[in-house]
């Protein structure tokens, strides 16, 4: 994933930060508690494709 990319993507839905975990695939909003899914190095910023996570998700103590 591109840092430049990171640095200028936010939650679509509280434009909060995001959170890149590498081994999942995923980039989290904490806030939110969403895991939005990355296809083919591609971030899916849509949030009916974004996972809710459980509060004790260990993506988000990451």
């Amino acid at each position: 994933m591109d840092a430049r990319l990171l640095e200028i993507l936010a939650c679509p839905v509280c434009k909060g930060t995001l959170k890149y975990q590498r081994e999942a695939l995923v980039l989290v909003c904490r806030m939110d508690r969403l895991a939005y899914p990355i296809r083919d190095d591609v971030p899916v910023m849509l949030e009916e494709e974004a996972r809710q996570l459980a509060a004790d998700d260990p993506l988000l103590e990451r």
